[in-house]
């Protein structure tokens, strides 16, 4: 139960609460101004505080104003039977730290409690996670359920359109699925089963994304078809194939650079070789002709020279003719020798050449065997780069090929799952029939003593095609004030029932806006139900009212004062609002005409 509401700031109406009915009251004064309004008194706002100091995120918070901010507020409460009262506090210029008393420890997953010393901070999640634990006994994993949409149900805000729908209470915006899901787990239904339906809406949803993807001429082409997709990805997987078995049998040569090398200067010396072998083959040739074109009866011609030299110069002519003709065979027999000298020379170097060109041959393949057996590390480091990149293709490629068989046959599936759901969650249903019947027969009960016989009223609970279906009815309910009372009866039975099987808190709490177009005879009902309900329940219930409201009320036999909450809040301007003062919320400055506190 909520025991106590206060703040740092001496001018809050701190309150205290009690066990059964607690009506906090909104009173006009008699020199109020006709500008000045009861919705100013800070009624709604004392549920935002109370939603605040549970763990309610901070952005935007009406404590997170510049006006509210430094002031720290606090809430006692009962806890559990180890600790019968806990009192925790928050302000909002620290919204993530909240102050605990007694001392809360946590240990691994488990939140445990030490001695009890003063206090102690936690944070905001640790927050959320012990009152997961200790309110509504969720431990482990539980998903599509937390704390704070469950306490949406306890204590419906107007900020959050929580009056518009009896199912929706987070806000107007919350899905189908999140809201009956948490709405499942408060009637002891199976909450996991139920929160199946939201992966098949994600499902869905991510096959239309990929529908509309698929229609468009640059992004289709991203998607691509199942078929040339298979192609892509099995040459991509042979590629790989090929280069981990170039990997695996690479083998670095630690001087690989020096032989390259090597190589390259033997590679360059056979091309000078080659070269050098061919100029000496033709001057060998040049040579053979000279030698061939040399003859020993070339001196024929010196007889008729000599005829001629004897008669033109008769004393000139001193030596014989065959000492002229014997020098001239010398000098051709020398000119041969020369010759051929010269080439049997240019032989010998070809010869050599020859040799080393053999050799060098022989290291070259040497060389080239040894490096076509290894490499270098950068080498390996290539190979390495290209298989890591041939993986993250074919990586990219089962995504994609993914994303078009889901495209392509995620629609009979989704089907297929969609329908087998329902069929579970309906056999889930049928052997829990008896609980729904309680469920149904409760919120029957208390409808009935709202309106009387004259209205059915039941709850209707079914498997749906894309989520459970949970909406309680009331017969003609289609004013408003039926409305609103269909929320009441539907709050009050979720919160029995939970409390009933502890898996809820002790406490309900309604704003005055869920009052609003009621008639006051069902307000009149509805209040003596909710205290009825809670005084046997052992519960708590607390309402925040316009006087007037309750003034109509009482003439239909509602007799509420010993339930009333001591101070009353009023429209006085300057401090008769809940924070004592008047500010703006949509700047925070205080003393402004815009809102009330």
């Amino acid at each position: 139960m909520l025991r106590k509401i206060s703040a740092s700031d001496g001018r809050f109406k701190r309150m205290e609460f009690h066990p059964g009915l607690n009506l906090v009251i909104a009173n006009k004064t008699t020199d109020s101004r006709d500008t000045d309004s009861r919705n100013s008194a800070g009624k709604s706002s004392l549920l935002e505080l109370f939603h605040f100091l549970l763990g309610s995120r901070p952005g935007g918070h009406l404590a997170a104003s510049k006006a509210l901010k430094d002031i720290t507020f606090s809430l006692e409460l009962d806890w559990n039977r180890t600790y019968p009262r806990v009192s925790v506090s928050r302000s909002g210029s620290r919204a993530d730290v909240i102050g605990v008393t007694p001392n809360i420890a946590i240990r691994q997953d488990e939140f445990l409690f030490d001695s009890p010393s003063d206090s102690a901070t936690i944070t905001l999640p640790q927050w959320n996670s012990l009152i997961e634990e200790q309110l509504f006994s969720l431990r482990g994993e539980h998903p599509g359920v937390s704390g704070r949409s469950l306490l949406s149900f306890y204590i419906r805000r107007v900020g959050s359109n929580a009056f518009n729908e009896a199912i929706r209470a987070s806000h107007s915006r919350q899905s189908q699925i999140d809201a009956t899901t948490n709405v499942s787990y408060l009637l002891g239904l199976d909450s996991e089963l139920v929160n199946k339906y939201k992966e098949v809406a994600q499902r869905e949803n991510a096959r239309t994304q990929l529908q509309k993807a698929a229609k468009d001429p640059t992004l289709g082409r991203l998607v691509g078809s199942t078929a040339d997709l298979r192609g892509q990805m099995n040459l991509a997987r042979q590629r790989i194939e090929q280069l981990r078995t170039q990997v695996a049998n690479f083998r670095v040569v630690p001087e690989y650079e020096r032989l390259a090398s090597e190589a390259d200067t033997i590679t360059q010396r056979l091309r000078d070789l080659a070269n050098l072998d061919s100029i000496d083959r033709a001057n060998a040739e040049d040579l053979r002709r000279s030698v061939e074109e040399t003859s020993d009866t070339s001196s024929e011609y010196l007889e008729p020279a000599f005829e001629e030299l004897s008669i033109t110069l008769p004393d000139l002519v001193l030596r014989r003719y065959d000492e002229v003709r014997t020098f001239h065979e010398a000098v051709v027999r020398n000119r041969r020798k020369y010759l051929t000298e010269e080439i049997q020379e240019i032989e010998g170097r070809l010869h050599a050449r020859g040799a080393e060109r053999e050799s060098l041959g022989t290291r070259q393949s040497e060389i080239l065997r040894e490096l076509n057996e290894g490499g270098a590390l950068e080498s390996l480091t290539v190979l390495q780069q290209a298989l890591a990149t041939e993986q993250s293709r074919l990586d990219t490629l089962k995504h994609r090929f993914e994303a078009a068989e889901t495209l392509e046959s995620s629609k009979l599936q989704i089907e297929a799952q969609r329908a087998q759901l329902r069929r579970d969650v309906s056999q889930d249903l049928s052997e829990r029939n008896a609980r729904i019947d309680r469920a149904i027969r409760l919120f029957s009960t208390y409808a009935q003593q709202i309106y009387g016989d004259m209205r059915d009223a039941w709850l209707s609970i079914s498997a749906g095609q894309k989520s459970l279906q949970i909406e309680p009815h009331i017969a003609s309910d289609g004013s408003r004030g039926i409305g609103q009372m269909k929320i009441f009866c539907f709050d009050l039975t979720l919160a029995v029932i939970a409390h009933r099987e502890n898996r809820g808190p002790d406490f309900l709490v309604h704003d005055s806006h869920l009052f609003d177009g009621v008639d006051e005879r069902q307000v009149a009902r509805a209040l003596d139900l909710a205290r009825t309900v809670t005084e046997s329940e052992g519960m708590q219930y607390i309402a925040t009212l316009n006087s007037d409201v309750l003034d109509n009320a009482r003439s239909y036999g509602l007799e509420p004062d010993e339930y009333i909450i001591r101070p009353h809040l009023t429209d006085a301007f300057d401090d008769g609002g809940l924070f004592g003062f008047r500010f703006d919320f949509s700047n925070g400055t205080s003393g402004s005409p815009k809102s009330g506190s």
